[in-house]
């Protein structure tokens, strides 16, 4: 089962996570922390455009600490709406 940890905290664990370029992209249901729209994107050439997040936990908030893809293109349909995570976020298989 793979856990994403931040400050001590378990904020998302999943047997059901897709692994991509060393990222582990966790269903959204999976997901316990808050996550709060942000304004950020980036673009991948072959997956899309990514939407960012931030992860609040206790009433600290780390931000843009998860990205989603919500349309990605047709290479990576598999992480559709799943969350990775980074920013201090401990991810272990």
């Amino acid at each position: 089962m793979a856990t994403a940890t931040w400050n001590g905290t378990t904020i998302a664990s999943s047997d059901d996570t897709v692994v991509v370029e060393g990222n582990h992209y966790f269903p959204r249901e999976a997901v316990t922390a808050a996550l709060v729209p942000s304004d950020t994107t980036s673009v991948c050439p072959w997956k899309g455009t990514a939407s960012y997040l931030s992860v609040e936990v206790d009433g600290q908030v780390n931000r843009d600490a998860a990205w989603y893809y919500p349309a990605p293109k047709d290479a990576a349909a598999e992480i559709k709406d799943r969350v990775a995570f980074w920013k201090g976020v401990v991810v272990e298989p």
